[in-house]
């Protein structure tokens, strides 16, 4: 096992880079959930610095999983960022149109007659 692949203990522990908070303030945050900066905020100076770098990683798409990984941080310390920072008005959550595409009941009943052949 190399250097990196140790355990490295960080010196400011997660629930104090949320502010004591375990949970987000929207539960609506996945890992997959894309995450874009706000390009027409400022953040007040006395914003976190894992919060200023969250948003400058979003000035780009990025998933909060991807954020995650980037700060080194575990997903549910950097879904309480993004939240406060949804909320604040300095992130914003980019959704995908997700057409659901429902199947002909002629294809789904092949599918099942060809299975039931297995």
């Amino acid at each position: 096992m190399d250097r990196s692949e140790e355990y490295q203990d960080r010196p400011v522990r997660p629930y104090v880079i949320t502010g004591g908070r375990a949970h987000p303030t929207r539960n609506t945050l996945r890992p997959e959930t894309l995450l874009v900066a706000n390009p027409e905020s400022q953040l007040p100076v006395s914003t976190s610095r894992e919060k200023r770098l969250l948003v400058d990683m979003c000035r780009g798409v990025l998933s909060v999983a991807e954020a995650a990984a980037h700060l080194r941080l575990p997903v549910s310390v950097v879904v309480v960022l993004a939240s406060d920072l949804i909320d604040t008005g300095h992130l914003v959550v980019r959704s995908s149109p997700q057409r659901l595409v429902i199947p002909e009941i002629d294809l789904l009943e092949k599918v099942l007659n060809g299975l039931r052949k297995l």
